[in-house]
Formats: structure tokens, sequence, C-alpha cells
């Protein structure tokens, strides 16, 4: 059955396969995405980092398409690709000129169902993700995040990092990997999206040309995870290399289709200036109009300050990152913050400020749905955690929200009794 609204037209083939498509003449461009519903939220004990490993090999060839001639081939046509791994999902996409994107929908139809997994190439892969997990560690920032998301969980998958632990990396098998595949890597399993320069009924026929002979897959169940709301504040500290000390506070949140997500993201605007929920680029917005930037770096207490909201199925986090100055300590950057908490709890924000705040937002949410990519990007990635209504009517959303909204989210999520405050200790050496 095929729907068409607004531009945009979805069907589904028989084996589950999704298609959305939406036609843009402005360029002779198509992007195209494959998304598929697997991330680090779907992964168990002893498979962290299962996930991102997979994306990684699947780059690595397809008796068709061999390793050492797929970027060569997309790079011949001016094209670009790409992948990526998150909490809830799994993409790759190519952007290409528009008569030459029979080569990407070729490639990933034959990697949904032919990637190779050569014993040596997972073997290589196993160094390259370990290396990438050790830089991360080796990295003040990530460590400081790995250890912050880690006690904000109790037992849900959110509380590892996509890259996975060194121990599940080290033991991974090659076929953990290919069944990890085999199971994900189906048809009713995943979503492409298309936007560009086509003609849609010319679109459909060449997706299910590709796609029709594929069987769909059983997908495991998701157990539901009984997370708890947190007892108390929570802290940590993390000691390394270095000369900088960060602070870093994370706040339990609703999760993206909830209503108070769309206040939670005025908030975010509020206190530290908008976030991209785009991740793949789309502009920035300056911070300095933001209170965190007046309460901390105009008055030198920090280098910079920044927060950080996504869009995830299940609640996630809040994140408030500061980056100290010399001589300044992590209780009176704490204590200045919670200031601006107090006050952001204890009173109406401003009529001013709140169109100010959702007017950044919106332009920053704007900015990253402007070009074909990102359009193409959005078509895929809003289902991944609610629908494309949602990000149809993300910005109508924004505007509904009120100053009564944003008390009473600050109120029910920005509480000391809801989050955990990290702190990174440096040593004074530079490795």
């Amino acid at each position: 059955m095929v729907e068409t609204s607004t531009q945009v037209t979805t069907t589904r083939l028989p084996n589950g396969l999704t298609i959305w498509l939406k036609e843009i003449h402005t360029a002779p461009i198509i992007s195209h995405w494959v998304w598929y519903r697997v991330g680090s939220r779907n992964e168990i004990v002893g498979k962290r980092g299962i996930s991102h490993w997979v994306e990684h090999m699947q780059f690595k060839g397809t008796p068709k398409f061999p390793a050492h001639v797929l970027d060569k081939a997309i790079s011949r046509t001016g094209g670009y690709w790409n992948a990526f791994t998150y909490l809830d999902w799994t993409a790759y996409f190519e952007t290409m000129p528009a008569d030459k994107i029979d080569l990407a929908l070729e490639l990933e139809a034959d990697r949904m169902d032919k990637s190779v997994f050569d014993p040596q190439e997972v073997e290589a892969e196993r160094n390259v993700v370990i290396s990438e997990k050790e830089g991360n560690d080796n990295e003040p920032l990530a460590r400081l995040g790995t250890a912050v998301q880690k006690a904000a969980f109790d037992c849900h998958p959110y509380r590892y990092e996509v890259i996975g632990e060194l121990e599940d990396l080290q033991a991974i098998s090659r076929e953990d990997l290919y069944q990890h595949y085999r199971t994900y890597y189906v048809p009713n399993n995943a979503l492409i999206a298309v936007a560009g320069d086509f003609k849609t009924d010319d679109m459909i026929s060449r997706l299910e040309g590709l796609y029709a002979g594929l069987q769909p897959g059983v997908i495991p169940t998701f157990p539901v995870y009984d997370e708890q709301k947190l007892s108390g504040e929570r802290h940590v500290e993390v000691n390394g290399s270095g000369e900088t000390t960060y602070l870093q506070v994370v706040y339990r949140t609703p999760r993206a289709a909830e209503d108070h997500f769309f206040a939670l993201s005025v908030i975010d605007s509020i206190l530290a200036g908008p976030t991209s929920l785009n991740m793949f680029g789309g502009g920035g917005i300056s911070n300095k109009t933001s209170r965190l930037y007046r309460a901390l770096v105009e008055t030198e207490l920090a280098v910079a300050v920044y927060g950080g909201v996504q869009a995830t199925i299940d609640p996630f986090l809040y994140q408030i990152t500061v980056t100290l100055r010399p001589q300044r300590s992590p209780a009176e950057v704490l204590a200045r913050l919670d200031d601006e908490m107090k006050r952001l709890m204890d009173a109406y924000v401003p009529d001013a400020e709140v169109q100010r705040s959702i007017k950044q937002a919106k332009a920053l949410f704007s900015y990253g749905s402007e070009s074909i990519a990102n359009q193409a990007f959005w078509l895929g990635y809003a289902e991944m955690f609610a629908n494309y209504e949602w990000f149809q009517k993300y910005l109508e959303r924004l505007e509904m929200v009120t100053r009564e909204d944003i008390l009473t989210v600050a109120r029910n999520y920005l509480d000391s009794s809801n989050r955990v405050v990290g702190v990174y200790i440096p040593d004074g050496n530079m490795q």
C-alpha cells in the first residue's frame, strides 16, 4: 500500500521493508539512507559494542562488491557515503549525483543480505574497534562521559557507550558478529529513506526489484527494563592526565515521543543554548545569550558550557558539560549552576526569554533540515524513535510550549535528586 502526503510517499513491501520517499528537484542529487532498528540498546551482556562492529564489517564487502572496490566506486561518481551506530539504530547513507544512484541502491540491497564477514577482516577490524575504544578512554571528556552515563542507569543498556566494553570486544567472535547481522539486518527491521531528484513511481519500482526477494526475519523481543527512579544525587569522579578540570551533570529525561520532551528542548535553549538533534550536521547558534553562559563563562568560572538533549526511544539524559577555568573548583561551579536551576524552578521565565529561546531552537532545527541529505535523514531518523509526524510537527510543538510547561518540566526533571554529577580531576601531566 502506497500513501502520499505533503510530497512524502511511504510504502511497505510484503516482506516488511518500509520505504519513505521525498521528491526534491532543486538539484540533480539524491540522498539514500538505510536504517536498521538495532543499536547498543539491543545488546546483551558479553556483546557490548557488537552493533557498532557489525557496522564496520558492512564496509568489508560482498561477493558482488568486494571491499577494495566500494570506496573507489562511490568516489568515482563524486558521491559521499558513511554510516553511524547509536543507542537505538544503525544507519548507512550515500549522497550522489542522481544519475549514479543505482550504484548506492544496489550496494545497500546487496549488503543487507550478502556481507561476507571474512575471518581475517573480522580480526583486523577487532584491532580497529579496540583502538577506537582505547582512544576514547584516553580522552578526558569521553572518559568522564562514559562514567557518568554508566552511573545514570542501573539496568538499561543506555548505561553503556555504543563503542562497547573492552572485555567484550576482545571476546566477540566472527560467528557472534554474523549472527547479530543475520538477526537484525532483515527487511522487516529496516527502513529506506530517499530524498532528491527522482520520480517516485520509478524509485519504488527500482527498490521493489532489489528487495522483494529478501526474506523477513524474526526480530527478538526487546525486554522492558525496570529502571527505577534515582533515589538521590549520584557522584562520579574520574582522575587522569591533563591540566583541565571538567564538570558534567546529567538529569534523567523523558523519551522523545513524550510531550515533556518539547518543553525540555526549550529549557535546553534557555539554559545552555539549543541542541541540534541532527547528528549529521546542520549549522550552529551561539549560546552567549543563555543563562549558564552568562552565569559561568562571563563570570570567569568557566571557559565553556554547553548542553545536550537527544531523541531516544526510552528515557535518556539531559547533559550539561562545563570546562572550568584554572584555579576554579568544581564545587563553586556546581553551586552557581544550582543557583540557575533554582531560579528556573522558582519563578516563571519571562515571556521575552521564552520566545527568544523558542526562536533559537526553531532556527537550529531548521538549519538541520534544509539540505537534500538532511531531509532524507529526517525521513528515517524520526521513525527510529517516534514517527515522521513528530518531525513535521516539531516546530509547531515548540511554539506551543508555555511558561507553565517550562516550570512543570524543570521541577519534574531538573531536581538534584534526579541527576548524576561527574568531575574530571587532572593530574597536571600531559600525555
